[in-house]
């Protein structure tokens, strides 16, 4: 369904630190960056970017939204979050951990990256 997401940055350099870490610890490589200075990383078939808004205004997080990955297991997601920790990122919402509801249980881990983008990862759990 979909072909890419992409998030605002007030401060590549903050939002590098923080996605190389949280893609690392899934397995994930560091950004390239392409002539526009935007940040892609590419992993699993997903493509994910980082840029300063075109429109010269500054980078807001949306009031609402929130971008998922999925994760292999309750481990990875412990990493990812505690990786993003250490590179800047803010633990939000509950501490990770499995969530039930709608005839669902998942794992799930939420952090907001240095410009205030809410991030998440999810294993489904059977």
């Amino acid at each position: 369904m979909y072909s890419h997401n992409m998030v605002g940055a007030n401060d590549l350099d903050a939002a590098k630190k923080f996605y190389d870490a949280t893609f690392q610890a899934l397995g994930g490589k560091p950004a390239i960056q392409d002539d526009k200075g935007r940040l892609i990383y590419m992993h699993n078939g997903g493509l994910f970017l980082v840029t300063p808004p075109i429109d010269g205004e500054p980078a807001t997080a949306g009031n609402g939204c929130t971008i998922g990955f999925a994760v292999t297991g309750p481990e990875q997601a412990d990493a990812w979050h505690a990786a993003g920790v250490a590179a800047g990122g803010k633990a939000i919402e509950d501490p990770p951990g499995v969530r039930e509801g709608n005839g669902m249980k998942m794992y799930l881990a939420y952090l907001r990256d240095p410009t205030g983008n809410k991030v998440c990862v999810m294993h489904r759990m059977v």
